[in-house]
C-alpha cells in the first residue's frame, strides 16, 4: 500500500510536469478589446432574453448566435479565436469582462429607473382611477338617497289613505 502511494504520487508529479499551456498564436483577424466587449455584452443580453422568452425568438426565427455574428459582422471562428487568444492573457480577459459587467449594470440602472416610473405613473393612474369610481359611487348613492326621500315622501300620504280607507271599511 505504502508503494501504491508513493506510485501514484510519482505518475501525478511526471504527468503534470509536461502539460504546459501553449500561447496561441495572434490571428490575423483579431477582434479588438471594444469588439470583444460588445460582442460578450450582446451575447449576455441575447441569452438573457432567451432565457426568459425562447419561443418568441424562435417564431421570429432568431438564432441569437447567428443573429450576434451577422450584426458585428463575423464568423463563429474569428470569434472563437479571438476569445481563445483573449483567455490566455487574463489580464486583459478580466479587463475586457469588468467592462461587460459595467455596461450590464449601468443597463440595469436604467432599467430599475424606467420600471420605477413606470410603476409610479401606474399607481398614479390607479390612484386617479380609484378616486373617480368613489366619486361616481357617491352620486349614485346620492341620486339614490333623493330618489329615496322623494319616495318616501310619496308613499306617506298614500299609506294614509289606504290606512284611513281600512280604518272606514272595517268600521262599517
Amino acid at each position: 500500500m505504502k508503494y501504491f502511494k508513493i506510485i501514484l504520487v510519482l505518475f501525478l508529479f511526471l504527468s503534470c510536469k509536461n502539460n504546459k499551456v501553449i500561447k496561441p498564436e495572434k490571428p490575423d483577424n483579431l477582434l479588438s478589446e471594444k469588439q470583444m466587449v460588445d460582442i460578450i455584452y450582446d451575447m449576455s443580453i441575447m441569452s438573457g432574453a432567451k432565457g426568459v422568452n425562447k419561443k418568441l425568438l424562435e417564431k421570429e426565427g432568431i438564432n441569437p448566435e447567428t443573429y450576434i455574428y451577422e450584426l458585428h459582422n463575423i464568423d463563429s471562428a474569428q470569434f472563437a479565436e479571438s476569445n481563445n487568444y483573449y483567455t490566455y492573457d487574463l489580464k486583459t480577459y478580466e479587463r475586457v469582462y469588468a467592462k461587460v459587467k459595467r455596461k450590464l449594470e449601468a443597463d440595469k440602472v436604467k432599467f430599475d429607473t424606467l420600471v420605477s416610473i413606470e410603476k409610479r405613473k401606474r399607481d398614479s393612474l390607479n390612484k386617479v382611477r380609484r378616486e373617480e369610481k368613489e366619486a361616481e359611487k357617491k352620486k349614485d348613492s346620492n341620486k339614490l338617497k333623493k330618489k329615496h326621500k322623494n319616495k318616501k315622501n310619496f308613499l306617506k300620504p298614500n299609506l294614509l289613505k289606504i290606512a284611513d280607507t281600512s280604518q272606514i271599511k272595517t268600521h262599517q
